[in-house]
């Protein structure tokens, strides 16, 4: 009897132990919903990530960055995330301001962008300069500047985005308060003919161009690759600005209440090497940060170049961006 029992406790233990051991260390991202949509760099990377890691990546998206800020300030000290990934150098003076990121203690080689970025809390994983992708079968002549875009005919229509809820469409914000300065809401007021609408977030956007609502959409340089690579098609293209174009850095971050910060910085090394970097260009579309294993395809060079790269402090954005986004709403919710 003693012998059952005793060959019943241990089968017991067995039982109890070896799920437990077995269990994998879960490491929670937060991001945007375009990055891990199934033509989006995200399943790449999870699943190459967790054949080094002995681990669970588990997703969490929202619609873009700007909301993933506003998620962390809704969550606070409770978020279940442990990397942030999607923010931009526009938001991270926000981003420390909440107190829920630390510094990451990484130096990692080889990440070159343009201003050359760098800071202690986050790291930059891609870049892309904003820019207005048009229609080439539609539009003939697309504006050569802002200036054109702003005071061209009005009845060949874009498609922008919003300040409060997306990073583009606070890019587009940046970039006009950048050449028009205190003249910026006149600018909008010229602007406001043209756009068609204004949409949440670049995917609402792009959809609409691509559907051939609008002639033109406030995206990236980096967006006509996408079509010439993956549809064979060079129908779409960026216009050049004069004056220059406003560059996006994003970048990722692990926060303070991270469950395994040992893995979090583990998926930040990751997030900066040739296996990483080289998923974004063709996934992500956009400008990698880091080395890739082989050089970008050929319809990477044929893309806008711009001469001038416009880009604010992230403490100049954080003190002004509430104030900018009220100066763009009373002049874009005016009838």
């Amino acid at each position: 009897m003693r012998t059952l029992l005793s060959t019943l406790v241990t089968a017991l233990a067995v039982c109890v132990a070896v799920p437990a051991s077995a269990q994998e260390e879960t490491l929670t991202v937060y991001t945007y919903e375009s990055f891990i949509a199934e033509w989006g760099p995200g399943p790449k990377v999870k699943e190459e990530f967790e054949k080094t890691c002995g681990c669970k990546v588990e997703w969490v998206g929202v619609a873009d960055g700007v909301e993933l800020l506003t998620r962390l300030k809704l969550e606070g000290e409770g978020t279940k995330a442990d990397v942030v990934l999607g923010l931009d150098t526009n938001l991270i003076a926000e981003a420390k301001a909440t107190g829920l990121f630390e510094a990451h203690g990484l130096s990692p080689k080889d990440l070159t962008v343009p201003g050359g970025f760098s800071d202690d809390t986050f790291l930059p994983y891609d870049y892309g300069h904003f820019a207005v992708v048009y229609d080439s079968e539609t539009l003939k002549n697309p504006p050569a500047s802002l200036k054109d875009l702003v005071e061209g005919d009005p009845a060949e229509k874009i498609v922008i985005e919003d300040p409060r809820t997306s990073t583009p469409g606070l890019g587009l914000l940046l970039w006009v308060k950048s050449v028009y300065g205190d003249k910026a809401p006149e600018a909008w007021e010229k602007l406001k003919r043209r756009v068609l609408t204004v949409t949440p977030g670049w995917s609402e956007a792009y959809g609409l161009f691509t559907k051939g609502e609008a002639p033109m959409v406030l995206s990236y340089t980096t967006s006509p690759a996408y079509h010439v690579i993956a549809e064979k098609n060079e129908r779409y293209k960026a216009a050049a600005f004069s004056e220059g174009h406003y560059i996006q850095i994003e970048v990722a971050g692990l926060t303070r209440t991270a469950g395994d910060k040992a893995l979090a910085r583990q998926f930040l090394t990751y997030m900066t090497g040739p296996d990483f970097q080289s998923i974004i260009p063709e996934a992500n579309w956009m400008m990698p940060a880091g080395k890739t294993r082989d050089p970008l395809p050929a319809a990477f060079d044929a893309l806008v170049k711009p001469e001038k790269t416009f880009l604010m402090s992230p403490e100049e954005v954080a003190a002004n961006r509430k104030a900018w986004i009220d100066e763009w709403l009373a002049v874009m919710s005016a009838k």
